[in-house]
């Protein structure tokens, strides 16, 4: 039997995988395959617990979420709902922030390498902006000098599952040089700006307590020397996301209690032996809180046996979790129609598009596989379907969210049509 804990809103139902309430086989027929789902219980669960956490140890705490990791309309919603502000890396995401409710107020843009016309839109919207580099800084208030303003330093301490998504230290694109970090407050002062924020982002998918502790330790420091050096207090002090879930079952889960319980506490004695003011502490969660709240259903078209391997074909592939070949990263997969039944044969999961690399998983030990079973991959609530692309002129899927036993579409199925949105004929073609 396939071992679901501690995922308690996924099911074993005779044999059939249901989440939160609803049969995962009822949604492959209803809607195709492949399909997205997503949990909303599950999402309110992850915040909860997170914001639970921390308010144990301080009042003043803001959750960003950042949205990057899934931006589905209907799912930033439900976080506003909680209480949620919001972490956004372009224009796109502050549109589709707006769209969901969020107050400009309640929204953070970091972004790097920004032009000025995404300036003058973040100015027109109102967003609070997390300047990322110098020349960011001069021509932003070339544009407008906003009332509050924050800073991205880059701690030098950087961390993650992987070398892409490292965000801090000497390889990194990203964040300001401790070396230039007062510089760019004395800058910001100096024009005119009259509140301010710090922010750090060190990586993603960080499953220990250590990085965090070091990276908040240094970016502490330094807005000492900013508050000693320029008179600066701060507003807030972000401590960026990366809070890490185990994708593979014998991984351990980020200690939370720990985290809130010795960030808030460095935080807490540092703000007071640094004469910090009371700002309030900000983290930038986005695996966190969705990624094992969603699955992607993907139907087998083809079992191939050949002499070194097995391999089942499927209909979903890297155009829609691009993970496996981008990052090495690992997603379990189960069997959604035969979860009773004994893992007994070793496969590739394959998908469809026309590259050797586009291999899901690998020498996964299953159920014996027929076409037409139907996997579910796990943990791909973040960084899945936004991911996501048309490549080999393949329509993106739909996404589904389900509650307590109901679902509703939320994201329709791109058709063949889609594929010719935005393209045009020159006239010399046109015969």
């Amino acid at each position: 039997m396939v071992f679901l804990s501690p995922h308690k809103f996924l099911e074993n139902k005779g044999g059939v995988l249901y989440i939160d309430g609803v049969s995962t086989i009822e949604l492959a027929y209803k809607f195709d395959t492949p399909l997205y789902v997503l949990s909303e219980n599950r999402v309110r669960e992850n915040f909860r617990r997170l914001r639970e956490a921390l308010l144990k140890h301080h009042d003043k705490v803001r959750i960003y979420y950042s949205a990057k990791a899934n931006t589905s309309l209907a799912l930033l919603k439900i976080l506003r709902d909680e209480g949620a502000y919001l972490d956004v890396v372009s224009p796109g995401e502050v549109f589709l922030a707006l769209k969901a409710g969020f107050q400009p107020e309640e929204i953070l843009f970091t972004g790097t390498s920004v032009r000025d016309d995404e300036l003058e839109f973040l100015v027109r919207a109102g967003v609070t902006i997390n300047i990322d580099s110098l020349s960011q800084l001069k021509r932003l208030i070339s544009i407008h000098v906003p009332e509050v303003l924050s800073i991205r330093v880059n701690p030098e301490i950087g961390a993650g599952h992987h070398k892409h998504v490292i965000t801090a230290g000497r390889d990194s694109k990203f964040g300001i040089w401790e070396t230039d970090v007062i510089r760019a407050y004395e800058i910001a002062k100096g024009a005119g700006v009259r509140r301010f924020g710090i922010h750090m982002h060190i990586g993603s998918g960080i499953l220990s307590v250590e990085p965090f502790l070091l990276a908040a330790q240094k970016l502490l420091e330094i807005a000492y020397r900013v508050r000693r050096e320029l008179e600066i207090t701060f507003e807030f002090i972000d401590f960026g996301g990366g809070l890490g879930v185990p994708y593979k079952l014998e991984e351990k889960p980020l200690n939370l209690d720990e985290y809130a319980e010795k960030m808030l506490n460095l935080f807490k004695s540092k703000i007071r032996e640094y004469d910090l003011g009371e700002p309030f502490f900000c983290i930038e969660p986005g695996r966190y809180i969705v990624c094992d709240a969603g699955i992607l259903l993907t139907r087998v078209n083809t079992v191939k046996v050949t002499p070194f391997k097995k391999f089942i074909g499927v209909d979903a592939g890297f155009n829609l979790l691009i993970r496996p070949v981008m990052y090495g990263a690992y997603h379990h997969i189960i069997v959604a129609n035969k979860l009773n039944e004994p893992e007994k044969e070793v496969y590739d999961v394959a998908g469809p598009l026309c590259e050797s690399g586009d291999i899901l998983a690998r020498d996964r030990l299953l159920p014996e596989i027929h076409e037409g079973d139907i996997l579910a991959i796990l943990n791909t609530g973040a960084y899945g379907l936004v991911m996501s692309s048309q490549y080999n002129s393949r329509p993106r899927c739909p996404e589904v969210l389900v509650k307590d036993g109901k679902y509703a579409l939320i994201r329709e199925r791109e058709n063949f049509e889609d594929l010719l949105r935005g393209q045009r004929l020159p006239e010399w073609l046109k015969h």
